[in-house]
């Protein structure tokens, strides 16, 4: 009997605000036969929503075209205003290798994903991840340079310029009607990558975004932190406090509790007391034992000492 395999994927849609309307989008994958509906995660602030589901290959490829469909037909993005940095209605549409699939089965699945979603709706698509046409797309930051604004009129005015055709080409859609962005839905980043991002906040009991901001700067990879975090020093509206909100994209060799100690150090530096925490969306089970590991400062811990990791093997 062959071996099923399964897929995690993690799309956000650009709208977090209208609950109706982001049900409406969930709405379409909701009764896909084998689909696993992990988390459908909100998000005012950001004004984006993020979806995780589990599923076979071709179940997570159907489930990724419906959503993207339903996101292009309700979000408007000449009106979408947020804190998260977006392209599109359906910004982003990745896939993880989770079971019994390699790298290379998830490149070509979300090259079939593109493709589909792109003849389905005409919404140009850019690969990214492991996808990409070249080192620097791999990154969403570059794809997304810009944002949906700055991106459509790049790409407007350097189409059919030939003194800029260098740099029309290096931020051109892969797949597109006509080069450029769509007017309502801009377009869509769609990606394989062998680990997924981690979404984590730390809340601060401070009114000041400042301090958010520095320690963000001490936290992400490029200003001088930790090479897997990209972070942000932000107020979120609806919660008392500012938070330092960021992405981690190795929550193995960089513990989640590490992280946690690290920035309540930075902020003690202004005066300032971390309140709490908090995760968006699901966490694999390698990262929870990965912090347990961290914070007992275990010596020979192996998985198999979990005992309910034995049910996946019944």
């Amino acid at each position: 009997m062959a071996t099923k395999q399964y897929v995690l994927a993690v799309p956000n849609f650009s709208e977090g605000r209208d609950l109706e309307k982001v049900e409406k989008i969930v709405d379409s994958i909701r009764n896909i036969e084998r689909l696993k509906l992990v988390s459908v995660e909100p998000e005012h602030d950001f004004n984006r929503t993020v979806v995780t589901m589990i599923g076979e290959p071709q179940v997570i490829k159907t489930a990724l075209v419906e959503l993207g469909k339903a996101a292009v037909e309700n979000v408007d993005m000449t009106v979408q205003k947020g804190t998260h940095p977006r392209i599109g209605a359906e910004d982003s549409l990745p896939v993880f290798p989770l079971s019994n699939i390699s790298m290379e089965e998830c490149i070509e699945l979300a090259k079939e994903v593109g493709k589909e979603f792109h003849e389905q709706t005409g919404v140009p698509v850019f690969y990214c991840g492991d996808c990409a046409v070249n080192e620097e797309r791999k990154a969403y930051a570059y794809v997304r340079k810009g944002q949906y604004e700055g991106l459509k009129k790049l790409l407007e005015e350097t189409k059919d310029d030939a003194s800029r055709k260098d740099e029309y080409d290096l931020r051109k859609p892969d797949l597109s009607v006509d080069g450029l962005l769509s007017e309502k839905a801009g377009g869509t980043i769609v990606s394989a990558e062998k680990t997924g991002l981690t979404a984590y906040n730390i809340f601060l009991d401070t009114e000041d975004v400042s301090v958010a901001k520095s320690v963000a700067r001490t936290v992400r990879g490029p200003s001088g932190g930790f090479s897997s975090i990209r972070a942000v020093g932000i107020k979120f509206p609806e919660h008392k406090g500012v938070v330092v909100s960021m992405n981690m994209f190795d929550c193995v060799n960089l513990p989640i509790t590490r992280l946690f100690n690290f920035v309540k150090t930075e902020a003690k530096r202004y005066g300032v007391n971390v309140t709490g925490s908090q995760l968006v969306g699901p966490l694999k089970l390698e990262a929870v034992l990965s912090a347990f590991e961290y914070s007992l400062g275990l010596e020979d811990f192996r998985q198999s000492q979990i005992l309910e990791t034995h049910l996946m093997d019944l």
